[in-house]
């Protein structure tokens, strides 16, 4: 029997407009310092948009398994209906940015490899990965309240993968944001702005971790 993702999803996201609020100020208060404005950047599981839509760069593209991906998504974002591990609309080594959020645990194992290495083919030399991971080192108890989650995912894991397809990690933030948008951490703009400016937060309400990984241009296979 095929998982209702979609029934699901409506039932979990069920208020895309306080959704939209917490990914606007978390784009331009933190993840679009690592965008620069002739960026091509590509966002994979883009679902609602809410970081394609608000980053700020020269291209956008998007790709997603969910034809409802494209309605959400603006006029300047090319959608994509597609698996990760088989993106034929994105061409080799024409990505500089590659965004990614609450992803991999929805994968097998043999889907993240097959992720990673389209990751590495699409991206330019130098390109990079940004995650945004819940790390069930800190949700022992809470990873599993989703029926969709397939893989648990360690930060060390993760780090381990990208390094043998020829990626090099240059940030972790192994406690960055709460595990999801339903958390007790107040959600207004200001709140997020004030828990953004604030390190000491995060290594007490973060259960998701942050990486940059970047494109070596040597092969590590």
């Amino acid at each position: 029997m095929t998982v209702p993702l979609q029934k699901i999803y409506k039932k979990r996201f069920d208020d895309p407009r306080q959704r939209e609020i917490i990914w606007k100020t978390l784009v331009n208060d933190f993840f679009q310092k690592y965008i620069r404005s002739s960026d091509t950047v590509l966002e994979v599981a883009s679902g609602y948009g809410e970081f394609i839509n608000n980053v700020r760069c020269k291209k956008k593209l998007a790709v997603d398994l969910n034809p409802q991906a494209e309605k959400f998504a603006d006029k300047n974002v090319k959608i994509y209906i597609e698996s990760s591990t088989a993106m034929k609309s994105i061409k080799s080594a024409s990505i500089d940015k590659i965004f990614v959020s609450n992803f991999f645990e929805h994968l097998t194992r043999d889907d993240i490899i097959k992720t990673v290495i389209e990751f590495k083919r699409v991206l330019k030399t130098g390109g990079s990965v940004l995650i945004l991971q819940p790390n069930i080192r800190f949700l022992a108890t809470d990873f599993w309240m989703f029926f969709d989650h397939l893989t648990p995912i360690d930060d060390r894991a993760l780090e381990e993968v990208f390094s043998v397809y020829g990626f090099k990690l240059k940030q972790k933030i192994l406690k960055f944001l709460p595990y999801t948008t339903k958390s007790r951490f107040p959600q207004s703009t200001i709140f997020i702005k004030i828990y953004l400016k604030l390190p000491f937060l995060w290594s007490i309400f973060g259960k998701q971790s942050f990486f940059v990984f970047k494109k070596q241009s040597f092969d590590n296979n």
